[in-house]
């Protein structure tokens, strides 16, 4: 049946919502494809829930091919077998948590793996069931603290999210590989580009993690690719580390007066001007070791001071360090925290002093003290003397400090080498489309999935993960299919396969765009007619351009001879054509 714009559920708006920060926000809310309801949630309005089906369209055709089966859980979960795998907890203020009339724990799903968990479990007992996959398209609700850029980050969004379960690595590794090909063919078909990138698994645990990133200034995410093919997330970027250096005949280590340099900067230029090197190399930042005190906030509210040691060059990477002291909370040392610790000088921390006291020992008490994985045994460092004003030169890791551990905390800038020998790295931003994941065994451990093997055994059955956003991506092709009048849908995903606009208040006009939507209509087609009788031209071209349908087919003036014009939005193509030939044109712009 032909949707006629006249009865349709429909109402455009001229401006740009007050809040919109990026296009696809702005250009779905004036299209009217969503609506705001409270920050980071949108209700769905008729013509938004057309391009959403379509999407979940393609996912279900994919899923299907690779083998899964849809299943459907409810958004209300109880608490008991989050609080089983101890993410009860672990997702901390992120959680929507709730109770029920009599005081019961519930909870609104972030995600679902414990319930598929226990659905298997339920239902299946021998290795003879598997592999199985299935999966969901669920709505899932985070509390996020700064919730933005419309879809690309809300705190209730739609997920595609598909589980495995095997009872040998060889199976969750053919199951992974299918499911991570069936990614691969969802994206090609929605039009958008994306990079496979290795990724931290975060909460969720397991080994292999890949993240589906779409290349984006707007993105999230900081990926790290080298021409050779390496790609990561810079949480998942691990740091070559060198090779230890000979410490034998290196000079004893030196303090001097360093009065006001709070920054490494001024630390620099200080010692350029004061102590120069022997060698006449001007010293630099990265000659430099930066001792930054942070707190880790325990999920039971305990807090703990540590000391990160790295290049002066670099600086703490926020994503890198809560993936490193993952679950806890990582902030800044308070003014709190220092009072209580006075053998921390603000400045001139470091990992030893003239006095002997040492990071560890009586005097800083407790402090773990990490270094970034270039702090091997034999560099040399200038670094705070844990004295006001004073600064040690020519430190020497292994000689005069030892660390507690090494931790992946610092900056990743372009030119760091990759991992895998392939060269220097670049840097880049990207919204994250899809992630897959090699569970293992974390959650049928914890919540008892077993099954019989071949040898009447009880082994723990092994898991995937695979998520897709599917508001995320929406938004993403909205993101990158407009121009400055409006959407320009892809016709996979278009929420109609032509528009037919009626202009003017010539009866023969809408007669004759009535016979040639009914006539698209015939032949398959998903038409949207403007028939709005007393609407001018000019608005129902605005309507038009905004809403995005990528073939527009226009009866106007041209009616009276013989002709209708039909546009192709995404070329800019327009073309006269007779009124007989407008549905073999939209069938040619269509085969484009």
């Amino acid at each position: 049946m032909v949707t006629r714009l006249s009865t349709y559920f429909l109402r455009t708006l001229r401006d740009d919502p007050s809040d919109a920060e990026v296009t696809s926000h702005r250009l779905l809310v004036r299209a009217g494809y969503i609506r705001r309801q409270a920050p980071g949630v949108f209700a769905w309005l008729p013509i938004g829930l057309k391009v959403k089906a379509k999407i979940e369209a393609i996912v279900r055709e994919e899923m299907a091919a690779a083998g899964a089966f849809e299943v459907h859980f409810p958004a209300l979960l109880p608490r008991e077998p989050f609080e089983a795998t101890g993410r009860w907890e672990e997702y901390g203020d992120a959680l929507f948590r709730l109770q029920d009339r009599k005081g019961a724990d519930y909870l609104l799903a972030p995600t679902h793996e414990e319930v598929f968990t226990l659905l298997v479990k339920d239902l299946y007992a021998s290795y003879k069931d598997l592999p199985l996959s299935i999966y969901q398209i669920q709505d899932k609700y985070r509390d996020e603290a700064r919730p933005r850029a419309g879809l690309l980050r809300g705190r209730e969004f739609t997920m595609k999210d598909a589980y495995s379960f095997d009872y040998t690595d060889a199976g969750l590794d053919a199951s992974y590989q299918r499911q991570r090909d069936a990614y691969e063919r969802i994206f090609s078909r929605l039009g958008l580009e994306y990079v496979i990138v290795k990724a931290d698994a975060g909460a969720m645990g397991g080994s292999q993690s890949e993240e589906f990133l779409h290349p984006t200034p707007v993105g999230e995410d900081t990926f790290v690719r080298s021409a050779g093919g390496y790609a990561a997330n810079v949480e998942a970027f691990t740091t070559v580390v060198p090779e230890a250096r000979p410490i034998e005949g290196l000079a004893d280590a030196v303090v001097h007066d360093t009065p006001d340099t709070p920054t490494i900067q001024t630390l620099v230029d200080v010692a350029n001007a004061h102590h120069p090197r022997d060698d006449g190399r001007p010293w630099t930042a990265a000659d430099t070791l930066k001792n930054v005190v942070l707190a880790l906030v325990a999920l039971d509210g305990t807090r703990e001071l540590v000391i990160v040691g790295l290049p002066g060059d670099r600086d703490v990477d926020l994503k890198r360090i809560e993936v490193a002291f993952a679950p806890a909370e990582v902030e800044a040392a308070t003014e709190t925290d220092f009072a209580k610790n006075p053998g921390l000088v603000k400045g001139y921390i470091g990992p030893w002093s003239p006095a002997g006291a040492v990071l560890g020992e009586e005097s800083i008490t407790g402090i773990r003290y990490l270094v970034d994985p270039r702090v091997v045994d034999g560099t040399e460092w200038i670094t705070g003397a844990n004295e006001q004003g004073r600064h040690v030169f020519g430190l020497v890791a292994g000689r005069d400090f030892t660390a507690d551990g090494v931790v992946e905390a610092s900056t990743v800038v372009a030119g760091d080498p990759a991992p895998d020998g392939s060269g220097p790295v670049e840097l880049a931003r990207g919204m994250e489309l899809g992630h897959v994941f090699q569970l293992g065994r974390k959650f049928a451990h914890a919540l008892g999935l077993k099954v019989l093997d071949e040898n009447g055994k009880l082994v723990t059955v092994t898991m995937g993960s695979y998520g897709i956003g599917i508001t995320r991506v929406l938004a993403t092709i909205a993101e990158l299919n407009n121009d400055d009048r409006g959407l320009v849908w892809p016709l996979t995903v278009a929420p109609f396969d032509v528009h037919v606009v009626a202009t003017g208040k010539d009866p023969l006009v809408f007669e004759t765009a009535e016979g040639i939507s009914a006539e698209l209509e015939s032949v398959g087609l998903d038409v949207l007619y403007d028939d709005r009788p007393k609407v001018s031209p000019g608005v129902k071209f605005g309507d038009a351009e905004l809403i995005g349908v990528p073939i527009i087919v226009i009866a106007g003036r041209g009616v009276g001879e013989g002709t209708v014009e039909v546009w192709d939005r995404r070329t800019g193509e327009r073309e006269p054509v007779a009124i007989a030939d407008a549905a073999e044109t939209v069938a040619r712009f269509r085969s484009v």
